[in-house]
This record gives structure tokens, C-alpha cells and sequence, in this order.
């Protein structure tokens, strides 16, 4: 029986040494029928010159996991502009090796995690036709047999529509064997969600299979008839919370998501962003929380997050000027808080508060 096609994307954004490792732990894997598609986000640096050096065995990947294998290079690279994906060649792609070949997709801008996705993802469905669309952020490390096991976990049930692995810090001050996440199940009323794992020493607990509200978008595995059934990803959202909305709108009609402990990867966390205290993060976390709650929850659900929301001004108001003595965290948070708003008037979700 052939195994079914999936197609890895890979979004990259002034990240090509990341993105060079991640690639490198790819082409290990051990599963027969999958394509690699690099996405460059509009990067400002010298990405794409980078990791075109890598496909021809010019560059040497350094990473705490393996040691670069030079013996798949170099691989054919077909790359492609954002507007020129009508001149792709399906047949010159097929006839070079599945582990010796990547597509390389130039973005004109970077579109966030959502819409540099959204590119990648629609490229797959049309000319490549895959039974599987998996997400893997270019800041991480994937096991041997990643693919694998996710794609058993999902043919063991046509409702599974997405699966996620288990996620280990890449770097744990030192351990590689913290877990990071396994999944979540969402506290509608707070925009938040329950946290699985996050922190823990990998000791067996978290071994057994669950059905969640949420996969982590650093590695997502989606059937593509969620695609057909609920769209893509949202791009209001540029980054963060849009593949927790993806998940409630796959949820919403009927497809599961599961957690596969036997699928691993490691992850660098917040590298796009700049960390986990960066600007950039705390202010999309806001803004898209706005969004999240008020998009998919009902009205009660919304003023009680009100509450929720001036309670954490005056908490951030403290942490922010006498503990950390970092006004510039607060004032993101605020911004967000605004702009997220304004997002909602723009989309016509919302035309008051109440």
C-alpha cells in the first residue's frame, strides 16, 4: 500500500541558520512520500542566497543533534517567485528523488505566520495534490519518524483532521528533554487555554495519546479536507492565536485533534519574534487574543474577558514599572489591547464594546 503524500512548509524570515538545520533534520526522516517546501517571508537578509548554499552542500549545518550529512546534496532546487507559481513543472519535479529536492517560494513581503502559510499551503493543493499538509516551523528539530507517526495517528480515524507531536525545548538550560508542549484545551472566557506538559521532564506522563482543542503551530499535521471544509488560516492575526482559531473552526464541523506522543520535535520557541519577552510577542498576544475571543465566542463570554482585561492592566501596570521597571512591556500591552480593537471594527466583527 503506498503511503499517503504530505507536503512539510517550512516559513522562513531572516532565519536561513535555523531554517538550514531544520532542513538538515528533515531529510532524515523515514517516511517514503513527501515534498519540502521552503516559504521565505520576505526576508531582509541574505536567506535565500544562504539556503540555496545549503542545497549545494556549501554550507555546513551545526547542530547538538547530528552531525551534517553530506551524502543528499546537493538538491535540485525549483524556486519560484510568489506570482510565478503558474510556471512550476510538475513533471520535472516528479521525476527527482523525494529526498533530493526542495520548492523554494520568494514572498515579495513578509505575511506573517498566517498568510506565508496560506501561500505555501495553496501552492501544495494545487500542484502537488497532497493527502497532508504539515506545518514545522523553521526553528525546530524533528525525530526520524515524525512523519510517520503522525500519519498513522491521523489514518486511524477519517474525523482526525489535525495532529500534533510532542514538543521538547531545543535548549532547557542545558536538557533537551523538557517538554514544551503537548497540547491544550482552551478557557473560552479568558482567550487562554490549559497547558499539557509545558515544563516537565519527559518521565512517560504525557504518553498516551489525547483528544485537544489545540496543536501548537510550530508542527501541525492537517488533513487537507479541513482545508476545503473551513479555509485557510486567518490572516488578521499576522502571528500567534491563528492556529488556535483554526483549530476551534476544524472542531466546529466535526473534524478531532490529537496529540501523537510518539511524534517528537524540538523547538527554539518565540525565534521569529525574538524571544518569549520580546515587544513583538507581548504585542500580538494581546491584539490577537482581542480578536480570538471576540471572533469566536458569544457575548457573555466577551464582557466576562473584560473584567479579565482590567484586571491584568493593573497587573501589568505593576510588574512592568516596579518589578521590571520596563514601562515599554505595558505600553505593547496597551497598544495591543487598541489595535486589536481597531482590527475588529475594520473586519466588522464588533461596532462597540458591549
Amino acid at each position: 500500500m503506498n503511503a499517503s503524500r504530505a507536503s512539510i512548509i517550512i516559513l522562513n524570515w531572516n532565519g536561513w541558520r535555523d531554517t538550514a538545520e531544520c532542513l538538515e533534520s528533515v531529510y532524515r526522516i523515514d517516511y517514503p512520500n513527501y515534498d519540502v517546501i521552503v516559504v521565505d517571508n520576505g526576508s531582509r537578509d541574505d536567506s535565500i542566497k544562504r539556503i540555496k548554499e545549503y542545497c549545494l552542500g556549501e554550507v555546513k549545518v551545526e547542530s547538538k543533534f547530528f552531525e551534517c550529512e553530506a551524502s543528499n546534496k546537493p538538491l535540485k532546487v525549483f524556486e519560484i517567485s510568489q506570482d510565478e507559481a503558474g510556471s512550476f513543472n510538475p513533471q520535472l519535479y516528479e521525476r527527482c528523488r523525494v529526498n533530493k529536492k526542495v520548492i523554494l517560494i520568494k514572498n515579495k513581503k513578509n505575511y506573517g505566520f498566517a498568510g506565508g502559510n496560506n501561500i505555501g499551503i495553496k501552492f501544495a493543493l494545487n500542484f502537488l495534490k497532497p493527502e497532508y499538509i504539515l506545518l514545522l516551523n523553521n526553528d525546530t528539530v524533528v525525530s526520524e519518524n515524525l512523519l510517520k507517526e503522525l500519519v498513522k495517528t491521523a489514518e486511524n480515524d477519517r474525523k482526525i483532521g489535525i495532529v500534533g507531536p510532542k514538543i521538547y525545548f531545543y535548549d532547557y538550560k542545558g536538557r533537551s528533554d523538557v517538554i514544551s508542549f503537548t497540547g491544550e484545551d482552551l478557557i473560552p472566557w479568558k482567550g487562554t487555554g490549559q497547558r499539557y506538559g509545558s515544563g516537565e521532564m519527559d518521565d512517560g506522563r504525557w504518553d498516551k495519546p489525547m483528544e485537544l482543542d489545540r496543536i501548537e503551530g510550530s508542527c501541525m499535521l492537517i488533513r487537507k479536507d479541513v482545508f476545503e471544509r473551513v479555509g485557510f488560516f486567518d490572516e488578521i492575526y499576522f502571528c500567534y492565536y491563528e492556529e488556535t482559531d483554526f483549530c476551534i473552526r476544524a472542531k466546529r464541523v466535526g473534524f478531532k485533534i490529537k496529540y501523537c506522543p510518539t511524534a517528537r520535535i524540538w523547538h527554539k520557541v518565540a525565534a521569529s519574534t525574538g524571544g518569549r519577552e520580546s515587544p513583538k510577542r507581548i504585542y500580538f498576544l494581546t491584539r490577537n487574543r482581542i480578536i480570538f475571543i471576540r471572533k469566536n465566542f458569544p457575548n457573555h463570554l466577551w464582557k466576562h474577558f473584560l473584567y479579565i482585561i482590567f484586571y491584568e492592566i493593573w497587573h501589568r501596570l505593576g510588574v512592568s514599572l516596579l518589578y521590571r521597571r520596563d514601562p515599554k512591556a505595558l505600553w505593547y500591552y496597551l497598544t495591543g489591547l487598541i489595535d486589536g480593537y481597531k482590527a475588529l471594527i475594520k473586519r466588522k466583527i464588533v461596532k462597540g464594546w458591549l
